[in-house]
């Protein structure tokens, strides 16, 4: 059973199956920072191009399978499988939210 995700998040992970670069960016705040891979990224424009780069290296499919919080984190951990190194993995999305918009993205494994 899929977890109920916060719109925001729900809003996310629908523009990532569709590869929506622009889409995602927008469900951010104007200063939000991402962490992937060891790289941060700051702003929407940094973040439409962090996503950009990863929908054309990369043909993927996310499926989130669990939500918990601890403190100001909204957790989601998605089951991700493609073309990518060390396919098949589950990732860890370390959210914080403010108000409608996600301010902060770390992705762990």
């Amino acid at each position: 059973m899929k977890p109920e995700l916060p719109t925001v998040i729900a809003r996310y992970f629908s523009a990532d199956k569709k590869g929506n670069a622009q889409a995602i960016s927008e469900c951010f705040t104007d200063d939000a920072t991402v962490v992937d891979e060891g790289n941060t990224y700051t702003g929407r424009e940094a973040i439409r191009q962090w996503m950009a780069n990863a929908s054309t290296q990369y043909t993927y499919t996310v499926e989130p399978f669990a939500l918990t919080t601890e403190g100001a984190h909204t957790i989601v951990t998605s089951h991700l499988v493609g073309n990518f190194p060390g396919s098949p993995v589950d990732l860890r999305y370390r959210f914080i939210l403010r108000g409608d918009e996600i301010a902060e993205l770390e992705i762990v494994p």
